[in-house]
């Protein structure tokens, strides 16, 4: 397998230019803050921006973990790729990961700066450091279950005729994103706010005609729910309290960032229309 290397310093715009770099030079994988990525999709890996600590987030990229290093090597071996870029601050840190998930050293380093101008490098740095919005190389639709709620924006980028070596228009979109170990302070939600969002969604759900109690239980790494309903009369009792389910989740986990555990809907009640 063929190794190449992005190397620059945090916030210079590396996971910006990388899916550019993987379609130039043909590269099947990218290796990007612990993650495994493939195209469109991710394959295998968890992102370094889901860790709660700075520590965290540089052990999860360097893939210090043992079980997470062997999901994505086999993943890696399962693809079948025969070319694979790594992202890294340092090209001790590429060396590093090339030697975690054993693939040969890469064979070419690039360096930030190679590839992008230094106007582009201070805009980037800008807006990590004002902004702290990180890219990932994928389309926003293809990480949304792996970052509720913390989305920012999706990022489209045309490349083609300011780059000699192709004269082909390339369409790459990429997702902006604010990590939890973020710099810019943390924040609280209060178990009224999330109270009164759950029963607002849970009341939109079609079949419900009131919601009743709600209960948060809080966990270190999420919350869990409880939800007393009244259902109209003749609707499919199951179908709606799935259906509960489904929005209460997507739509807390989208506005608070929370990770939601579970979701216990009840059917308190039976009401005429």
């Amino acid at each position: 397998m063929q190794v190449y290397a992005l190397v620059g310093a945090s916030g210079t715009g590396k996971s910006h230019r990388a899916s550019y770099l993987a379609f130039k030079y043909h590269i099947n994988l990218i290796v990007d803050d612990g993650l495994l990525i493939q195209g469109c999709s991710v394959l295998a890996g968890k992102s370094a921006k889901r860790e709660t600590t700075r520590i965290g987030a540089v052990k999860r990229a360097v893939f210090h973990d043992d079980k997470h290093a062997s999901e994505v090597k086999a993943e890696i071996a399962a693809s079948g790729a025969e070319k694979v870029l790594i992202l890294g601050t340092s090209d001790k840190m590429v060396y590093r990961i090339a030697q975690r998930l054993e693939l040969p050293p890469p064979e070419r380093i690039i360096k930030i700066e190679e590839i992008a101008s230094p106007r582009a490098i201070s805009k980037a740095l800008e807006m990590r450091n004002k902004e702290n919005r990180h890219v990932i190389p994928i389309p926003t639709f293809a990480i949304k279950k792996d970052f509720p709620g913390y989305l920012v924006d999706p990022l489209r980028s045309f490349w083609g005729k300011s780059h000699r070596e192709d004269e082909r228009k390339v369409v790459i979109e990429r997702s902006i994103v604010r990590p939890i170990f973020n710099s810019l302070g943390n924040f609280f939600i209060a178990e009224a706010a999330i109270i009164q969002i759950v029963s607002y969604v849970a009341a939109k759900t079609q079949g419900i005609s009131r919601v009743g109690k709600v209960e948060v239980i809080s966990k270190p790494d999420g919350a869990s729910l409880q939800i007393e309903v009244n259902i109209f009369y003749g609707e499919i009792i199951p179908l709606v309290l799935q259906n509960v389910q489904r929005t209460v989740k997507s739509s807390l986990e989208h506005i608070t960032g929370f990770t939601i555990h579970t979701i216990q809907v009840t059917a308190r009640r039976i009401e005429l229309h």
